[in-house]
């Protein structure tokens, strides 16, 4: 089977599909775009993407399921910085459920970030028992009890926690989404922060707000974590990343500033 087809009636053999083909798999033949090493296609779908005649078509990446962007608006550069300024890591919910029918959505836009070599390979396990997320938070307490470092670097979550029944690691927000990855696969961590950026940056179009569960991540991500078990991941697969989810307290009217910028360009000297 061809890796590629072309509609001749429509190609007009301007060669953009092979310029931007990553793999540098195609060329422009007397027919128009042919694959000359069809095993190296990564299916990021650059050709059918790019093609301006929507001639060519991908086994790996089919025309038919690609979504035109020429109809919906763009942002402009203001909405499009105080779109991404607007993100916040929220860090108490309200006791609401979120439903699972946002959790998806909010998973599928995830799948959709960028990945080294296309590789994508992240899958995701969500949550939304309170009585195992507050399992996961005493069990994360009880790791570091036990362990030297631990204990004394996160006193201050600890102690507020054993005295008071402060969370400070789940935050009791309603929702856990995990990043997983198989355990032998070597891009998990990197591909699984590129997909909970995306979903952190989406979950506000939903009305939700998230937050980065990186205390818990300390646990979470060891070998051998009892957080496998407890969340009944299948044992070739590994936590890459976890981000917590639901409705904020309270709205930040304000965009807050950063440290100055920083920014230098090359020049010769």
């Amino acid at each position: 089977m061809n890796l590629i087809t072309v509609d001749q009636e429509k190609c007009i053999k301007c060669g953009i599909c092979a310029n931007e083909c990553p793999g540098q798999i195609l060329r422009i033949g007397k027919n128009g775009p042919e694959d000359i090493c069809s095993e190296k296609c990564i299916a990021c779908g650059h050709c059918v993407a790019v093609c301006p005649e929507e001639a060519i078509n991908n086994v790996k990446s089919p025309l038919v399921n690609q979504k035109s962007s020429k109809k919906f608006p763009k942002l402009s550069p203001e909405e499009a910085e105080n779109f991404l300024r607007s993100r916040r890591a929220i860090r108490s919910y309200k006791e609401t459920p979120v439903s699972r029918e946002k959790l998806m959505d909010l998973s599928n836009v995830a799948h959709f970030a960028p990945s080294g070599h296309n590789l994508q390979g992240i899958s995701y396990t969500i949550i939304d028992d309170r009585a195992i997320l507050d399992k996961a938070v005493e069990l994360t307490v009880e790791e570091f009890e036990h362990d030297e470092l631990f204990s004394k670097m996160y006193k201050d979550v600890i102690n507020p926690y054993r005295n008071e029944g402060i969370d400070a690691i789940l935050r009791k927000a309603p929702a856990l989404v995990l990043a997983t990855a198989d355990v032998d696969f070597p891009r998990g961590r990197e591909n699984s922060i590129f997909s909970l950026a995306y979903m952190e940056l989406y979950a506000p179009t939903l009305g939700l707000g998230s937050c980065w569960a990186g205390v818990f991540e300390k646990i979470a991500l060891k070998d051998n974590s009892p957080m496998l078990k407890l969340f009944n991941i299948p044992k070739d697969k590994k936590i890459t990343g976890a981000v917590i989810v639901g409705y904020p307290k309270h709205n930040y009217p304000r965009l807050v500033d950063r440290n100055p910028l920083q920014v230098t360009f090359y020049e010769s000297r």
